[in-house]
């Protein structure tokens, strides 16, 4: 992406995994709607689209975060965000839910709040937030 020589994304793995299991539940959907089980074809259609819907957001929003000298680039539904590192404020967040620690990355500018995960970053969000913080002040010295 232009001058941003960091970037990360979703593993590439885990969007083709995405990508077969889509395929496989549309071939369900089919098996279903042929042999008249209404009920299961609309329980796999709705899986075989909310699983969709995750592949084509891994395809299409990448990288999910990349950075470079002048700052910060995301990429969200809404669209590409841009913040300079002087505005962005990073940190590490845990959560627990469901008996689990969930570790994320949070960028802060002004009003806007992104949060990106393990899935997101492809990689562990305290290694981002280390190479982050060098750039930022590489940047800033």
């Amino acid at each position: 992406m232009d001058n941003y020589p960091t970037s990360w994304a979703p593993q590439r793995n885990v969007v083709v995994v995405a990508w077969v299991l889509t395929l496989l539940l549309l071939a369900g959907v089919l098996w279903l709607a042929i042999g008249g089980d209404v009920g299961g074809t609309v329980l796999t259609g709705v899986a075989m689209l909310s699983v969709g819907a995750l592949a084509l957001h891994g395809t299409l929003l990448r990288p999910r975060l990349a950075a470079g000298p002048g700052g910060l680039l995301a990429r969200t539904v809404g669209g590409a965000h841009r913040y300079s590192w002087s505005e962005a404020r990073l940190r590490l967040r845990t959560t627990r839910r469901l008996g689990r620690d969930s570790l994320t990355l949070e960028v802060e500018s002004g009003d806007h709040l992104l949060v990106f995960g393990r899935i997101d970053l492809g990689e562990d969000p305290r290694d981002v937030l280390e190479v982050l913080t060098t750039l930022k002040g590489q940047a800033l010295s």
